[in-house]
C-alpha cells in the first residue's frame, strides 16, 4: 500500500520492530520530484534486504540535500562481538529513475533477473490445496483432487497444512514435520508417487520456525522456544495464533528442523516447500554462547537463511516460496535464498489487483504467486466473475487455489483455457518490461508486459470500481515500438468482459485488427465503459515495419 506525502524537513524514520518485514513494515522508500508517476519524473528508491526489524530514514536538510538510507533495527545488547569477529550489514539498495515508478521497477527487476540464483525454467502453472479443502484431508479426496488438477494443466501440486502429526486445526503439531497416520495410513507416498505419475511436480507446506505447545517437539524440548526471559514459556505466555517461535540459533533445533523436512524431501521427491511463517517474533530472547540473554531477531534471522540455504543446496533443483502470512517477507534479503513470495493470503482479485502492482515495485512477475481462487472469495465475500480473476493471476506466477472438484463442467472449460493462455504467455510475462499506463480515472489498472526486443506485448485493462465518466480514456501501450505495425486483439477465452451499452470502440471485435505502433503508444486505444471488476486481456503482436 503506498503512502504519498509532501516531504517534511528533518529527518523522518520509518520502523518495524516486529521481527520480520511483514505487513506493517517499511518495505521501499522513494522520494520524486512532484507526485510520483507510473511512466515520468525522477525517482530515487531504497529497500533493505533484511526478514527482520529494518530502519528507514529521510533526511530533508537545510542545505537543499536530501539523504534516503536504510539499516538494520537492532536492540540494544543485540550485535556482541568477541575479539576478532565482525557484523555485517544487510545489503541496502538503492535506484535512480528518469522515467517515473516504471523506471525504478525495470531496475530492480533487470538486476534480480540477473542474478546466478534466478529461476529461468518455465513458472509451473500451481494448484495449492489450501482452500479446496484446509484442514478435511482426504487421501482419496485429493488423489481425485490431482488427477483433475492434471486433466486441466496443472504443472505443479502443492499439499498445504493439516499433513503432519496432529494437525487438525492450527492449535496443535506445529514443529512435528511427521506424517499424520491417522489421517494418511499409507503415508504421502501414494499422493506424491501419484502427482509425479501425472507429470506434476509435488510440493508440500512447512512452517519450520514455529510451534504448538501441544507437540512433541515442544513437549521433548521446551527450552529450544523463544521467549521473553530464559523460563519455559507456558500457555499464558504471549502466543500468536497459539503458536510460539522456535529458536533456530539453537545448534540442537537447527538440527532436528533440517532433519525432518530433509528426510521428507528426499522420501518423496519434493519438488517445492510453501515456507510459512505466521506470528511475529515478539520477545525473541535468545541465550549467547556466553551464557548471556539478549535479543535474539538478528541471529534468528540469520539461522533461518542458513536452514533455506542448506535444504537447497542438500537437495538442488528443490525450490522453496516465502509465504509468510501472505506477503509477510518479500524482501529481497529472503529471495536471496527463495525463489518465489506468496503476494497475499486475499486471492480477492480486486484487491489483488494493488497488492500484486505494488510488489511488482521490486520484484519482476516471475517470483510473485497469483492464483485464481473461487467465487465469492473466501477472504473477502466478494462475488467476481473468473475472467477477472483470471486476467489478474496472468499479471505473476499463476495457479490456483480452488477445489476444482466443485466446478462445473462449463468452469472446467474455462479453466482449461486459462491454463493455456498462462503457458502462451508465460515467457512474456516473466522476461519482459513492467508498464504501467498513467490514467486519469482512479477506477483504472492497466498493467503491460513488453518483450525485450519491443515486437510483443499482454496487457491487462481493470477496474478496480465505477468509472468516473461516461465515455472513459484512451489508454496508450506504453514501451512498444513506433517504428513497427501490431496486430491487437482480446484475449477472451474465459470470458468476455462487460461495459455499458453505446459506445463499443471498433478495435474491440473477435478478429485482430493491425495497428501502427505510434498510434498505439502516441493515440491509445479507446476504452469501453468497463464496468466495476471487469478486465481485458489485451495482446499486441508485431507485424510489419510501419510505412
Amino acid at each position: 500500500m503506498p503512502v504519498t506525502t509532501a516531504m517534511p524537513a528533518g529527518s523522518t524514520v520509518r520502523q518495524t520492530r516486529r521481527g520480520r518485514s511483514g505487513h506493517d513494515a517499511p518495505w521501499v522508500t522513494l522520494a520524486s520530484s512532484g507526485t510520483p508517476r507510473n511512466r515520468t519524473g525522477e525517482v530515487w528508491a531504497t529497500h533493505l534486504g533484511w526478514s527482520a526489524d529494518v530502519t528507514h530514514r529521510v533526511d530533508h536538510l537545510t542545505e537543499h540535500a536530501t539523504l534516503l538510507g536504510a539499516g538494520e533495527l537492532v536492540r540494544p545488547g543485540e550485535i556482541h562481538l568477541s575479539p576478532g569477529e565482525s557484523y555485517r550489514t544487510p545489503v541496502a539498495y538503492f535506484a535512480w529513475s528518469p522515467t517515473g515508478l516504471d523506471g525504478v521497477s525495470d531496475r530492480f527487476h533487470a538486476w534480480m533477473r540477473a542474478r546466478p540464483q534466478h529461476v529461468t525454467s518455465p513458472r509451473p502453472l500451481v494448484l495449492n490445496t489450501w482452500e479446496a479443502v484446509y484442514f478435511d484431508h482426504s487421501p482419496a479426496k485429493l488423489e481425485r483432487l490431482a488427477r483433475r488438477a492434471a486433466a486441466v494443466g496443472v504443472e505443479r501440486f502443492v499439499l498445504d497444512d493439516g499433513w503432519f502429526h496432529s494437525r487438525r486445526d492450527d492449535t496443535t503439531g506445529l514443529g512435528d514435520w511427521v506424517v499424520d497416520r491417522d489421517v494418511w495410513p499409507e503415508g504421502l507416498d501414494p499422493l506424491a508417487g501419484l502427482v509425479h505419475e501425472l507429470g506434476m511436480q509435488f510440493g508440500l507446506w512447512f512452517e519450520p520456525e514455529m510451534v504448538n505447545l501441544d507437540s512433541d517437539l515442544a513437549r521433548a524440548h521446551p527450552d529450544w522456544i523463544l521467549s521473553n526471559t530464559a523460563a519455559v514459556p507456558s500457555p499464558d505466555g504471549l502466543s500468536f495464533r497459539t503458536q510460539y517461535v522456535l529458536n533456530l540459533a539453537n545448534p540442537d533445533a537447527w538440527e532436528h528442523v533440517r532433519g525432518q523436512i530433509s528426510a521428507l524431501v528426499t522420501q518423496l521427491g519434493i519438488d517445492f516447500i510453501k515456507w510459512d511463517h505466521n506470528r511475529d517474533l515478539a520477545e525473541p530472547v535468545h541465550i549467547g554462547s556466553d551464557g548471556v540473554s539478549r535479543p535474539g531477531t538478528h541471529v534468528q534471522t540469520l539461522a533461518a537463511y542458513a536452514l533455506i540455504a542448506r535444504l537447497k543446496a542438500d537437495h538442488p533443483g528443490l525450490e522453496i516460496e516465502s509465504c509468510s502470512s501472505g506477503g509477510g517477507r518479500t524482501d529481497l534479503g529472503i529471495l536471496e535464498v527463495t525463489d518465489r513470495v506468496w503476494a497475499s493470503d486475499s486471492n480477492d482479485p480486486l484487491e489483488r489487483q494493488d497488492i500484486q502492482r505494488w510488489t511488482s515495485l521490486v520484484l519482476p512477475p516471475e517470483l510473485i504467486g497469483a492464483h485464481v481462487g473461487p467465487s465469492p472469495t473466501h477472504s473477502s465475500g466478494r462475488t467476481t466473475d473468473l475472467s477477472y480473476r483470471v486476467a489478474t493471476a496472468l499479471q505473476g506466477h499463476a495457479g490456483f487455489e480452488w477445489d476444482l472438484l466443485a466446478c462445473t463442467e462449463d468452469e472446467l472449460v474455462a479453466v482449461a483455457a486459462y491454463a493455456a493462455i498462462y503457458k502462451e504467455l508465460r515467457s512474456l510475462v516473466h522476461t519482459g518490461t513492467v508498464v504501467h499506463a498513467d490514467t486519469v480515472d482512479p477506477a483504472l489498472r492497466v498493467t503491460g508486459f513488453v518483450s525485450p526486443d519491443r515486437t510483443a506485448g499482454m496487457w491487462t485493462v481493470a477496474t478496480v470500481a465505477s468509472p468516473q465518466d461516461a465515455l472513459t480514456e484512451r489508454v496508450r501501450l506504453d514501451g512498444l515500438d513506433p517504428a513497427l505495425r501490431y496486430s491487437v486483439q482480446v484475449r477472451d477465452e474465459v470470458g468476455t468482459a462487460k461495459w455499458l451499452g453505446g459506445v463499443t470502440p471498433g478495435w474491440l471485435g473477435k478478429e485482430a485488427i493491425d495497428i501502427p505502433g505510434s498510434v498505439l503508444t502516441g493515440v491509445g486505444l479507446q476504452l469501453p465503459t468497463l464496468w466495476p471488476m471487469q478486465a481485458l486481456i489485451i495482446q499486441v503482436t508485431a507485424t510489419t515495419a510501419a510505412e
